[in-house]
């Protein structure tokens, strides 16, 4: 599940987007990019065979190194090529301690937000079934209410294509405790978050969103979610290691790999994902083999052929020719293939499933840690990359275009932009103060994007192949920026284009400025607060008087009270975002008493000290005071305003507990 760890980027505009017709529509399929002749008199690449002797060959070359390089214990490859297995193969350890071999057969791996295909198949046999229309009001299986948001609903067409509009929620989303894990009557009306976008506008990705489809599923069908996967998906397919139930049963708890930081580390607890349909799923790489050969197969068991094809062949509304949301997979394009796909990440584990439809391939891979450094993103790319330039080659042109018009656009385009996936309306748009991402001109007339680099095994080398269209040299993907009237409205690139766009950052909250000016002000309180004890030493020590009478001395004491507030409430959120940082379950209930008081002393704090300094400022103006006095109290007022403007700008205050 691509959940959040490290920071959440704030807000976003709303960028307009055609709306998915009301109604059944077909939707054309993506032109192939022109790839070269397989041809070994014209030096193009050749394809290997998709053989087991080959695939195990060249994956016993990758990946054992690759693992052992990012320090991730271990891990499960699954290959298949029509209605076969090609190759299941498991690489490392399960349990470090034990030295317990990963086994593709009965080794159980959590995938994630790959979790979600399953919850999106259930779907599609119940629109196959009548009980389901994509493109009705999800008001009406429900037994809530979701309000519209700009006088339009929410369908399970926006739903399977993360446009419904839903800002990131992650109260309700991953714990280590197993009194953690509800029912989906209960979650959804209590974790219903704000709606930031207008419905089928906006890839914003929703875990949310996902839980609420499986909610609907399990409402028309009449039986409770996990039954319904266990008798609809698992049983026709012969999936007998796999369950989206947590904890897991009793027979499949001594098959689970444990899950690690990296493997130096020790092994944590059993993660419990709340929102369940969205990635509660522990499944062995043979299970998941039987699941992609259904989908490679027309459905299966499973579907109906005609049912698979609106599900694979669907193309959302998206930027210029990025990659897009079929239903419920996403594009990724390769060599010229079009694969659809589905990534997962939970805290400990982290998997991909690509499917290749037209070469009836399907290839994943789960990992049991992130590795140092976040290493499990790079091998995943590595991975698909490395896998479709082996079996799928392709040539893919590059054609710089000339370096004055480069230069031009990369200046353009550079600046601080926010993702459509993030926090907007609560106190945790704050963390958008720590990570912003940027887009940066290069010395050789290209762009930077240091954010999300991590999403490759190497970093970007981006070329502009046509007006605002940058190619990466190591993987082929795309960036867009969509420019009107001269200026930038959006940018997004192949690897998160499906169910995340950037925006240029609003002024109200660009760190360009905040961040200075909150270093700014939270030294000047710094040095306030700390003067205060000292000066009144260094007074004691000389026996000398106390400068300030009557009022000025009220205003004087109560400004610099108000300024250790201040630091009371940045040392409580610094202490908030490193628990949240090392544990996204943390703030789901244990840390709700510190988020209340945070919210209530950081308004007092900084409002207090901008009314007490602004008290004191005047009468130290307005009286006798030497210049350095009023110097210093023109300084605290002018740090208490940035204190205040982000107090109000990233919600760090009220009492909604949706977040």
């Amino acid at each position: 599940m691509r959940f959040i760890r490290k920071a959440m980027i704030g807000l976003a505009a709303l960028a307009a987007l055609p709306l998915v017709a009301q109604g059944p529509v077909p939707q054309p399929k993506a032109e192939k990019p022109a790839t070269a002749a397989v041809n070994a008199d014209t030096g193009a690449a050749s394809a290997n065979p998709l053989n087991s002797a080959d695939v195990e060959a060249w994956l016993d070359g990758f990946l054992p190194y690759a693992l052992e390089k990012g320090k991730i214990p271990g891990a499960v490859v699954v290959v298949v090529n029509g209605d076969g297995v090609v190759l299941q193969k498991g690489y490392g350890y399960s349990d470090v301690a034990k030295r317990t071999p990963v086994s593709p057969e009965t080794t159980l791996f959590r995938p994630g937000s790959v979790s979600k295909l399953f919850t999106w198949t259930a779907v599609m046999q119940q629109v196959e079934a009548g009980k389901l229309d994509l493109d009705k009001d999800v008001n009406s299986y429900i037994d809530f209410k979701i309000p519209p948001f700009e006088g339009k609903p929410i369908t399970l067409r926006h739903i399977m294509t993360h446009t419904a509009g839903f800002e990131e929620s992650v109260r309700h989303l991953i714990s280590s405790d197993p009194k953690a894990a509800m029912t989906l009557k209960k979650q959804m009306p209590l974790a219903l978050p704000e709606r930031v976008f207008a419905p089928g506008t906006t890839p914003a990705y929703s875990n949310y969103a996902t839980a609420l489809a499986g909610y609907i599923v399990e409402r028309v069908s009449g039986e409770p979610f996990d039954d319904y996967i266990d008798n609809h998906i698992f049983d026709p397919l012969g999936m007998a290691h796999s369950s989206f139930r947590q904890p897991l049963q009793a027979k499949l708890v001594p098959l689970m790999s444990k899950g690690y930081p990296d493997v130096t580390q020790k092994p944590k607890p059993f993660e419990i994902v709340i929102p369940a349909p969205a990635g509660s799923l522990s499944s062995s790489g043979e299970d998941m083999g039987k699941f992609m050969i259904a989908h490679l197969n027309q459905g299966g068991v499973l579907l109906k052929p005609e049912t698979t094809g609106m599900m694979h062949d669907f193309r959302a509304p998206g930027i210029a020719n990025l990659n897009t949301m079929a239903l419920g997979f996403y594009e990724q394009w390769v060599n010229g293939q079009r694969a659809i796909a589905h990534g997962g990440d939970t805290v400990w584990f982290h998997s991909y499933l690509w499917l290749f439809p037209e070469s009836d391939i399907g290839l994943y891979i789960s990992m049991n840690s992130a590795g140092a450094e976040g290493a499990a993103g790079g091998i995943r790319s590595a991975l698909f990359h490395k896998f479709a330039d082996r079996y799928l080659p392709g040539d893919e042109p590059m054609t710089p275009i000339d370096a004055k018009t480069a230069r031009e656009h990369a200046a353009l385009v550079a600046g601080t932009y926010v993702s459509s996936r993030g926090s907007f309306t609560n106190f945790l748009s704050v963390l958008g103060l720590l990570g912003p991402t940027s887009i940066m001109p290069t010395e050789n007339g290209s762009i930077s994007l240091p954010g999300l680099d991590g999403l490759s095994a190497a970093a970007r080398d981006w070329v502009e192949v046509e007006p605002f269209v940058w190619r990466d040299r190591n993987t082929g993907e795309r960036l867009v920026a969509e420019v009107k009237d001269g200026k930038v409205v959006r940018v997004s690139m192949d690897a998160v284009s499906p169910f995340m766009m950037l925006t240029p950052v609003p002024a109200a909250v660009n760190t360009d400025w905040i961040n200075p000016a909150l270093i700014f002000a939270l030294a000047i309180v710094v040095l306030t607060a700390l003067a205060w004890p000292v000066r009144a030493l260094v007074r004691r020590n000389f026996a000398a008087a106390m400068p300030f009478e009557g009022r000025a001395r009220t205003a004087y004491r109560l400004s610099r009270l108000f300024a250790w507030l201040v630091i009371a409430a940045v040392v409580g959120w610094m202490a908030l975002i490193l628990t949240f940082s090392a544990d996204i379950g943390a703030i789901g209930g244990p840390l709700d008493w510190l988020i209340h008081l945070l919210r209530i002393l950081t308004p007092l704090a900084s409002f207090g000290l901008l009314l007490t300094a602004g008290w004191y400022g005047w009468l130290v103006w307005t009286g006798k005071r030497r210049w350095t006095t009023k110097l210093g109290a023109t300084l605290l007022v002018l740090a208490a305003l940035p204190l205040v403007w982000v107090t109000v700008v990233f919600n760090l205050y009220g009492s909604n507990m949706v977040y």
